[in-house]
């Protein structure tokens, strides 16, 4: 009923930029996104968190990103971005956005969200 499309992603030499979106759609529903999040997964490693953002903007980032990307919302549209920026090699990885928050047919009884991205391949290399 709801879903997350993300864009942006692809092939960037290092220390080049790129930015990332992802929104969320769902038809004949009404939908909010609390916390938004974008992960990434690098071949052979686990999922990890990249940064994430609240609905009142409170940012929190992994080191490995910190003063590189900056997550940003649009609560109207239902969007986040990624700017990722002085990108390196290392951050090559399939990068995914993940969203809570809660939807409604009728405006009275409200269920949860918890949805993931299809994930989009960012790759950093010369």
């Amino acid at each position: 009923q709801v879903e997350l499309v993300e864009s942006g992603g692809g092939l960037v030499q290092p220390g080049g930029s790129l930015r990332l979106s992802c929104a969320g759609f769902g038809s004949g529903i009404i939908f909010e996104f609390n916390d938004m999040g974008w992960y990434r997964q690098a071949p052979g490693k686990q999922r990890e968190l990249v940064a994430s953002i609240t609905r009142g903007g409170v940012t929190n980032y992994a080191d490995a990103v910190k003063g590189r990307f900056a997550i940003s919302r649009d609560n109207g549209q239902n969007t986040v971005y990624l700017q990722m920026n002085n990108l390196k090699p290392d951050d090559t990885a399939v990068y995914y956005c993940h969203a809570e928050g809660r939807y409604s047919d009728d405006l009275r009884t409200w269920r949860k969200l918890d949805l993931w991205g299809q994930g989009t391949l960012v790759t950093v290399s010369s």
